[in-house]
């Protein structure tokens, strides 16, 4: 791909809102596809279940990527440090698609539907601060870590704080906005009016 970096090419910002979109809507479609897996008996499976779809998802965009390869003329070269840490990124995915389908069937015992709106805002807000700090790690600040602005250290306590939040006061998780008191009560006695 050629570098745009210097000119008004957004083509990088459109493919992160798909993502944005896409992983948006992964654990609400991730909890519903384990709601329909067989119940009863087999409840305590429906997770892992749901997962082994997951996999299955993954391997068919794996191999729409090798055909995607083929047809730009890729030369199918690749180096062992390439391919062994995009094998690590592969595992960490994998095992956090996992945790998700473990916490969403966990969380799904406590908040029933609503599972999604508790366990989504704290992977979602806590995934960038994590993201933040192994970048951090991996390719240190100039100045250090002495030189980090406040506004960013603040930035990723407000990231934490927000996901705790989004997920205690969804209206999903609250069972919805309260009912105005009128709507609520009932007279004893209709006759009685």
């Amino acid at each position: 791909m050629a570098d745009n970096s210097t000119g008004t090419n957004f083509t990088w910002l459109y493919f992160a809102l798909l993502t944005v979109l896409s992983w948006g809507v992964y654990g609400v479609i991730l909890h519903k596809g384990r709601g329909y897996m067989p119940m009863g008996p087999e409840a305590p499976h429906a997770s892992l279940k749901a997962f082994l779809f997951v996999c299955i998802a993954y391997a068919v965009i794996g191999i729409a990527t090798a055909v995607l390869l083929q047809l730009r003329g890729s030369n199918w070269s690749f180096t062992g440090e390439g391919i062994r840490w995009s094998l690590v990124a592969g595992a960490a995915g994998a095992i956090g698609a996992f945790t998700l389908v473990l916490a969403l069937g966990a969380a799904a015992q406590i908040y029933k539907g609503a599972a999604p709106a508790a366990v989504m805002p704290i992977v979602f807000a806590g995934a960038p601060v994590i993201n933040t700090i192994a970048a951090m790690l991996l390719h240190r600040p100039e100045g250090g870590f002495k030189s980090l602005p406040v506004p960013f250290i603040l930035g990723c306590v407000l990231a934490a704080f927000g996901a705790f939040l989004v997920a205690k006061y969804a209206p999903s998780n609250t069972g919805g906005a309260p009912k105005p008191v009128a709507e609520q009560v009932a007279p004893a006695n209709p006759a009685a009016k």
